[in-house]
């Protein structure tokens, strides 16, 4: 019966020697805020008006030369010129050229009921 008592008393000194393996929890709180840094300058941006992004040669440079022509172009010369669908020309139209080139797309509807654009050169 002693050899038991021994080892209980053995444990017990072996787990009051051990040390904590973390450190103390913090509380649950934001950390605090840095100062500011120097803040960057905007790039100075061309007028809209003034870009030309498409390339020469490529499907854009296609459809603003056909659309600056004095009655513009038909939107089956358009889809036969480059060979897309008709939504993806027509997002082409309103995205691309009336918002980020910032050029004035005019449609209008003939008397056969065929759609046309233009723009202003």
């Amino acid at each position: 019966m002693t050899s038991t008592t021994e080892q209980t008393e053995t444990a017990t000194e072996t787990k009051a020697t051990k040390k904590a393996t973390r450190g103390a929890r913090r509380a649950n709180v934001a950390p605090a805020k840095g100062k500011a840094g120097k803040k960057a300058t905007p790039k100075k941006k061309v007028p809209r008006s003034a870009r030309n992004d498409a390339r020469e040669g490529s499907k854009s440079a296609t459809i603003l030369e056909m659309l600056k022509r004095s009655g513009g172009a038909t939107a089956k010369e358009l889809l036969k010129a480059t060979g897309w669908q008709p939504h993806s020309l027509r997002g082409f139209l309103s995205g691309t050229v009336g918002k980020k080139m910032g050029l004035t797309v005019a449609s209008t509807k003939g008397e056969d009921g065929e759609r046309s654009y233009s723009i202003k050169a």
